[in-house]
């Protein structure tokens, strides 16, 4: 990093899955911060957000660690960003929550007893949001020193980073463009194809693993229709989904390995 940039200070959320069966998803991650000043400093003793975000509204207990995780970082004045599409659906849902729910709230609260209740004031942000919204697609272009030119790579959002579409907040999820963008300024030409915000089928592959794979497949048959010859992606349960049930068709990347490659940090 040159000297003089301004380093931008966030409080971190891994999750656990990134500490496990996803460490490729964080470690490229930190390897691509350390050049494009963002420093993310890793919440202590952070705890699973529980994967899966409750819908039943009296369900109280499985919010807490999310709420912890929230609450230290506005305590630090620091907006909380996350890698995992899970982790960051739960978290930034929760976080609405607490702004919304009065009822809700106050039962948090009185069974946290924090220094200070939490009252949904912290900025819950996505990796991707960070480079496009903190540093700039326009800057990150600048950095790349191997750009990904020639490769027939596929955006794949599924579902958790963009629905709700209200609270999420992240793109259309109709029509999204920020994985593309982001492949532009790494020097892809990415290819659009119809079900790259279509679900992988990722929940339902305990109950019903035919299912699964019946909608993994149709992801991919969709993606190399279209040319694509590699899907990239900011889910583990999207990426372990695509591979174990979508086929040998494409490559799978997490969008911090190609964006890892792509500044030479690998």
């Amino acid at each position: 990093m040159r000297s003089g940039r301004k380093r931008m200070k966030y409080s971190y959320y891994p999750g656990c899955t990134l500490k496990t069966k996803a460490q490729q998803l964080e470690t490229f991650a930190l390897k691509a911060a350390a050049l494009l000043g963002l420093e993310l400093e890793e919440q202590a003793e952070w705890q699973c957000c529980g994967a899966v975000y409750p819908l039943a509204e009296d369900e109280v207990a499985t919010r807490l660690s999310s709420v912890r995780a929230l609450a230290a970082a506005r305590d630090k004045g620091e907006k909380l960003v996350t890698l995992c599409a899970a982790c960051h659906h739960v978290i930034k849902r929760v976080n609405d929550d607490m702004q919304a729910k009065e009822e809700l709230r106050e039962k948090v609260n009185s069974y946290l007893q924090l220094p200070a209740p939490y009252l949904g004031e912290a900025t819950v942000v996505h990796y991707l949001e960070a480079l496009r919204d903190d540093v700039g697609f326009d800057k990150l272009a600048k950095l790349v020193k191997k750009p990904l030119a020639g490769r027939k790579i596929g955006a794949y959002y599924g579902c958790l980073l963009l629905r709700p579409a209200e609270i999420m907040q992240f793109d259309d999820p109709e029509n999204p463009t920020i994985l593309e963008d982001f492949l532009r300024a790494l020097g892809a030409d990415p290819v659009v194809y119809p079900g790259r915000n279509e679900c992988c089928g990722g929940y339902v592959a305990v109950t019903d693993k035919e299912a699964a794979r019946d909608i993994s497949r149709a992801v991919v048959r969709s993606a190399t229709g279209c040319g694509v010859e590699e899907l990239v992606t900011a889910c583990p349960l999207c990426q372990y989904n695509l591979a174990e049930n979508g086929g040998p068709a494409v490559k799978l990347h997490y969008f911090t390995e190609l964006l890892a490659e792509a500044l030479d940090v690998r």
